[in-house]
């Protein structure tokens, strides 16, 4: 039986799901008895360190990302032409005029953070498809944060956030949203 043609996306989600079997594999310690070699067993476990998360753009796993610093996130959303956060009671387009940035047809993605001082900030920014990511992860509770965005990729820095984000696992607990104030 031959390699069915998969699209790109296809291949790289097929790819994961087998890589997915090997994790489960390696958490029911298939192996144990003897039958993985040291470095198979060493080589199962890092794949399974690396693949309990969604990898996206800006998570710090990339060689030209691992020296930038990682952005505490108290929480995010995203804003877009068709699809505006829960509670926020206005059009896109009004938005982007409130928050002084152009009405993109792909969205604009607002990170609630900390400055200076510890003032509250929102980060206007274009990464989108990171922010989509984050919220993968922190569905499933991972506490992961992204590395800083690009300056280009920086469209505004606000005072103050806008609300209502999706907390991040580590800004609900420097909140103390989750019962453990920091």
């Amino acid at each position: 039986m031959g390699r069915p043609d998969f699209l790109e996306f296809d291949y790289l989600r097929e790819i994961e799901r087998l890589a997915g079997a090997v994790v489960a594999a390696a958490d029911t310690g298939v192996g144990d008895g003897g039958e993985a070699n040291g470095a198979l067993r060493s080589g199962i476990d890092a794949l399974a360190r690396v693949l309990r998360y969604y990898h996206f753009p800006l998570d710090g796993c990339l060689d030209e990302e691992a020296d930038r610093r990682r952005v505490r996130l108290a929480g995010a959303a995203i804003i877009r032409p068709d699809a505006m956060p829960i509670g926020m009671r206005c059009t896109y387009q009004a938005a982007c005029k409130r928050l002084g940035v152009e009405a993109r047809p792909e969205g604009w993605a607002l990170w609630n953070t900390w400055g200076e001082g510890e003032l509250r900030v929102t980060m206007v920014v274009a990464a989108v498809e990171a922010t989509e990511g984050l919220f993968m992860n922190w569905a499933k509770g991972r506490d992961l944060l992204p590395v800083m965005p690009l300056p280009s990729q920086v469209a505004q820095v606000i005072a103050g956030w806008i609300e209502p984000p999706t907390f991040s696992p580590y800004g609900r607990r420097r909140l103390g949203l989750d019962g453990d104030a920091l």
